[in-house]
C-alpha cells in the first residue's frame, strides 16, 4: 500500500468513526433489505473446499462441474468480508443437471457437487457469524427434463434439454409452494430469490410470497425478473441499461441517470448479470480499458439509490458474452485491481445510514461529468463523478449544502471549502470520482492533520526499522569477520 493510498485509508476511517457511527449502531437494530449490499457468486464457480465431492468433475471444462462447493465459499469467507458485502446470493443448490444449479433434479435434495447437508448447514453458520445474509435461488422453470416430477406434473417443452412447468396449473403451483416452504423451513436462509417467473401471473406469485414468509418471519423474498408480484426488490432493467450507457465508454451520454431518484432505493441495482453478458465484455467491445472504466462505475453503483449487487468476479473484471464463458472458476491468484475500491464504497455504504437510504439529487449531469447529493438530516454526501477526458470543474451553490462548509473527500483525501464568490469548486482530474462528506468549516483540519501525521509517523518508523535492522547485520558480520 502506497503513502497516498494509506492516508486516504485513514482519512476515510478517521472521518467515519467521528461522523457515522451512531448511524451505524441504529442501522444494525433495524436492517432491512435496502441496507444490504449482495455479492453474487455460483457455488460451483467461486471456490473447491472438499475435493471428496469432485466426482466427475473437470475444473478445465467450462461447461463441465468445476468442484466449487460450500466449504469453498466458507474457506474464502474472508474474501467477501474483504469487500464489506453484508448478504451473499448463492444461486440455486438443488439437485442438478448443469453447474449453475438452472436445471433442477429434485427440489428436496442439495447437489453432491456442493456437499452435504452438513456443509451446506455449516456455510450458512459460519456467514451468519460474520452477520452475512444468505440467499438462495428458487427457479420456477427452466428444469431439467429428468426432473423427478416430469413424469406427474404438466410442462411444456423449455430450452435445450430443459422443460417449464405449466405455470396456470393448480398441482404445479401448490407442489411449488411446498417445495419452496419446506426448504426455508429446513435451513436458516435469510432470503429466497425467485427465477424463471416470467410465465406466472402476479397473483401466483404473491401466493408464494405469502407463504414463504409465514414460513420464515423476516425471509427477504426477491426476484431475478421484473414483476407486478410483491416482491421486496427486483431488478431495475430501465437503471441497469442506464448505467451500462453511462459508464462503458468515455465521454458518452449521461442523460439516462436523470432517471434516478429517491424511489429507486428498493430495486436491485447492477452493471451486469450472470444471466447474461459481463460489463467488462461490453467495455472491451467498445476498446475501453476495463479497469478505468470499472473504478467510476463501481463509485456509482455504491452511491447511487438502489440495492447494488456485484457478480462474482467483478474484482478481477471478468470478461465474457455469455454463460459459460462468462462464469470462470475464480482464480484467487489474479491481481484484484478492483477488490479495494469495492471495499472502500462497501464499507461508506455500510457506515452511513444516509448513503443507503437517504434523499438523492442530481445537481448536473452533462456528457459524462455528473455531481449528485445524497442527504437527510444527519449527513450530506457530494459526488462527483468525471467520465471524461479531461479535468472538469461544477460549481456548487451555498444554497444547495449550506455557506461555511467543508467537503471532505474520503477516497483521495481531497478538501473543498467556500470561495468569495459563494460557491464550492467541485473540480474532478479525468476518468476520476470523489466522495465528499460535507461538514462544518471549522477552521483547521484536525482529523486529516492527524493521519497526516500518523502516515507520517508510520513512514519514520519504517525507515527506523530498516536502519536497525542493517546496523544488526554490519555488527553481525564485523563479528564474524574478527573470530
Amino acid at each position: 500500500m502506497n503513502v497516498k493510498r494509506l492516508l486516504s485509508v485513514l482519512v476515510m476511517v478517521t472521518l467515519l468513526l467521528m461522523t457515522a457511527l451512531p448511524g451505524l449502531a441504529s442501522a444494525k437494530a433495524e436492517r432491512t433489505l435496502k441496507d444490504e449490499s449482495i455479492y453474487d457468486l455460483l457455488v460451483d464457480r467461486f471456490n473447491n473446499g472438499d475435493g471428496r465431492n469432485d466426482t466427475d468433475t473437470d475444473s478445465q471444462d467450462p461447461s463441465a462441474f468445476n468442484g466449487g462447493d460450500f466449504s469453498g465459499v466458507a474457506l474464502r469467507l474472508q474474501h467477501i468480508l474483504d469487500m464489506g458485502f453484508t448478504a451473499v446470493s448463492i444461486g440455486s443448490v438443488f439437485e442438478t443437471a448443469s453447474y449453475d444449479g438452472f436445471e433442477v433434479l429434485d427440489y428436496t435434495k442439495l447437489e453432491n457437487h456442493f456437499g452435504t447437508e452438513e456443509d451446506f448447514t455449516s456455510m450458512l453458520d459460519d456467514l451468519h457469524d460474520q452477520d452475512i445474509h444468505v440467499i438462495a435461488d428458487f427457479p420456477l422453470a427452466g428444469v431439467s427434463k429428468d426432473h423427478v416430477w416430469a413424469n406427474k406434473l404438466p410442462f411444456t417443452p423449455g430450452v435445450g434439454d430443459t422443460i417449464d412447468w405449466k405455470a396456470d396449473d393448480a398441482d404445479v403451483q401448490r407442489v411449488l409452494e411446498d417445495a419452496m416452504v419446506d426448504f426455508v423451513k429446513k435451513y436458516d436462509l435469510d432470503g429466497i430469490r425467485l427465477t424463471k417467473t416470467d410465465g406466472y401471473s402476479p397473483e401466483v406469485l404473491d401466493g408464494f410470497i405469502k407463504a414463504l414468509k409465514k414460513a420464515s418471519s423476516g425471509l427477504y423474498v426477491i426476484s431475478d425478473e421484473e414483476t407486478e408480484a410483491t416482491v421486496d426488490a427486483q431488478p431495475n432493467d430501465a437503471a441497469m441499461e442506464a448505467l451500462q450507457q453511462s459508464f462503458v465508454k468515455i465521454a458518452p451520454d449521461t442523460t439516462p441517470l436523470d432517471q434516478f431518484s429517491t424511489t429507486n432505493a428498493g430495486d436491485l441495482i447492477q452493471f451486469d448479470k450472470l444471466t447474461g453478458p459481463r460489463f467488462t465484455y461490453d467495455i472491451v467491445e467498445q476498446r475501453m480499458f476495463p479497469p478505468t472504466r470499472w473504478k467510476v462505475a463501481i463509485t456509482a453503483l455504491f452511491t447511487l439509490p438502489g440495492i447494488p449487487v456485484v457478480p462474482y468476479g467483478t474484482e478481477i473484471a471478468v470478461n465474457g458474452k455469455e454463460a459459460p464463458e462468462s462464469h470462470p472458476l475464480f482464480n484467487f491468484k489474479t491481481d484484484m485491481e478492483l477488490k479495494d475500491l469495492i471495499g472502500d464504497m462497501n464499507q461508506l455504504r455500510n457506515k452511513s445510514k444516509t448513503l443507503r437510504t437517504g434523499n438523492f439529487k442530481m445537481l448536473y449531469n452533462k456528457d459524462g461529468y455528473i455531481v449528485y447529493k445524497v442527504y437527510d438530516d444527519a449527513e450530506t454526501w457530494i459526488i462527483a463523478i468525471n467520465n471524461t477526458s479531461e479535468t472538469q470543474s461544477y460549481e456548487l451553490n451555498v444554497d444547495e449544502i449550506g455557506s461555511k462548509k467543508r467537503l471532505r473527500g474520503v477516497l483521495d483525501g481531497d478538501q473543498i471549502v467556500e470561495t468569495e464568490d459563494d460557491k464550492y469548486h467541485v473540480v474532478v482530474d479525468r476518468e476520476m470520482a470523489e466522495v465528499y462528506l460535507v461538514n462544518e468549516d471549522k477552521g483547521f483540519n484536525i482529523p486529516y492533520l492527524i493521519a497526516s501525521i500518523m502516515v507520517y509517523v508510520l513512514f519514520l518508523s519504517f525507515l527506523w526499522a530498516v536502519w536497525r535492522k542493517g546496523r544488526k547485520a554490519r555488527q553481525e558480520r564485523r563479528a564474524a569477520a574478527n573470530k
